[in-house]
């Protein structure tokens, strides 16, 4: 039997945040700076359609222009995850960073964030990201969650990213109250083999 090693795993959190307060609201800003769409839901040669009994939710895309250092923590927090968790080969940015704002009754029914069948790809995802932008007092519900109902990670502080295999289900639940924000990446490498 050929077994994935013991330090293995394909969900890993920061131990604790990679920005603080203020890093956070510069990174809101520039996310409200950018222009504002409804999130759309899967993939067809239009780009995918909406869907209001899928995903209710604001995003926007940061240039990587706009945020250098931002990005550079970014990547080199996920390549230390990478090497200490997953082990992927070849892993790198590939995609700018996607700005959301979940309004009270906003949400993201079960979802992957690569295509089981690569009809859409490139690009690769291998590896996503989500960094909590909003200090938790802000906001009830909007809980992450990943594979089953309840199955949750530890809640997140401000700041704090969360690193999963992009072939993982996951969800935002109904935010109840107030506004969550976060800034969701992925990162790609060299297709499985």
């Amino acid at each position: 039997m050929i077994t994935e090693p013991k330090w293995k795993s394909l969900l890993a959190n920061t131990t604790g945040p990679l920005f603080n307060p203020q890093q956070c609201r510069d990174i809101i800003d520039m996310g409200h700076q950018q222009k504002a769409e409804q999130a759309k839901v899967g993939q067809d040669k239009a780009g995918g359609g909406y869907d209001t009994k899928k995903r209710i939710t604001t995003i926007s895309w940061i240039p990587f222009k706009a945020m250098p250092d931002m990005y550079r923590i970014i990547e080199r927090t996920m390549l230390q995850v990478n090497g200490n968790h997953f082990g992927y080969d070849g892993m790198k940015l590939t995609e700018p960073a996607q700005f959301t704002e979940y309004p009270k009754g906003g949400f993201y029914d079960w979802h992957m964030d690569s295509d089981v069948n690569c009809q859409y790809e490139p690009p690769i995802r291998k590896m996503s990201m989500t960094i909590l932008l909003s200090n938790p007092s802000e906001f009830v519900g909007g809980d992450l969650e990943f594979m089953a109902e309840g199955n949750k990670p530890p809640a997140l502080i401000q700041g704090q990213a969360i690193f999963f295999c992009s072939l993982i289900r996951h969800r935002v639940n109904k935010v109840k109250k107030g506004v969550r924000r976060s800034l969701v990446m992925w990162f790609g490498g060299p297709p499985f083999k």
